[in-house]
């Protein structure tokens, strides 16, 4: 049975004291939630992540990073490393979010270095990819996840996908209040494990997470996570307010 995960990413938002009150409201709301085979997770920004590590602790509440250099050390003004992830507590990184990819130009090979140096540091990355609304208004949408997928991840060896989730996120429908249906999400959903399949085996392609990123609510939740190859959420804006992350992950 793979793991269902409901993933929270706060982006530019809360400072240190919003960022605990968050994950304390949080923690409440969701104290007596039956999370069978669930995984809640929380992404603050970096200079929240010690104390939000703390602020989490003894609850189901899991705190990741955002992002991360693929360098251990050097002249790379800004970034923060995995060692240093690990030495707060984090063990999992979001990789190539679209908005990382848009306004950071974070190209695939670029992604392909940080992934490995995940899988060097034993950690655990969330890979996002998604195709942009020209990809799928020319119906190139499946050939633009197919290279990010490839090019971002096929140069891992078949055990090395443990640590991978997958984040599937139409940039299309990012904040935009546009979500693409359940029909749709199943369809990509599907035609990733497909392809993941074909390169490694049916087994790594059961196994992994497949979560979908792309204005998830409430009142839509429910019905994506119904759909057999869609894992869970990716959430944006819903997660910095705790009724609506509360009720994403009521919904699976």
């Amino acid at each position: 049975m793979r793991t269902k995960i409901v993933a929270g990413n706060w982006k530019l938002n809360n400072d240190k004291e919003e960022s605990k009150k968050l994950i304390k409201k949080l923690k409440k709301a969701i104290k007596d939630t039956k999370l069978k085979n669930t995984r809640v997770i929380v992404a603050p920004t970096f200079v929240n992540l010690a104390s939000s590590v703390k602020a989490a602790k003894k609850s189901k509440i899991e705190v990741v990073a955002q992002n991360m250099h693929q360098a251990s050390n050097g002249a790379f003004t800004g970034e923060v490393s995995a060692d240093m992830l690990k030495a707060i507590g984090v063990e999992t990184v979001i990789l190539g979010h679209s908005e990382r990819r848009t306004y950071f130009n974070e190209t695939d090979a670029a992604l392909a270095e940080k992934v490995t140096t995940v899988l060097e540091k034993g950690m655990e990355a969330i890979f996002c990819f998604g195709e942009l609304l020209e990809d799928r208004k020319s119906e190139n949408h499946f050939a633009v996840v197919e290279s990010q997928l490839k090019n971002g991840l096929f140069h891992i060896e078949a055990k090395d996908w443990k640590n991978i989730i997958l984040a599937y996120e139409p940039v299309w429908a990012i904040g935009t209040g546009e979500t693409a249906s359940p029909e749709q999400a199943q369809e990509m959903h599907a035609f990733i494990r497909g392809i993941i399949e074909k390169q490694y085996d049916k087994k790594v392609a059961d196994k992994v997470s497949i979560l979908y990123g792309g204005s998830v609510k409430p009142a839509n939740a429910e019905e994506i996570f119904s759909k057999p190859d869609v894992d869970g959420g990716l959430i944006g804006g819903a997660a910095l307010k705790v009724e609506d992350f509360t009720g994403i992950i009521n919904a699976i």
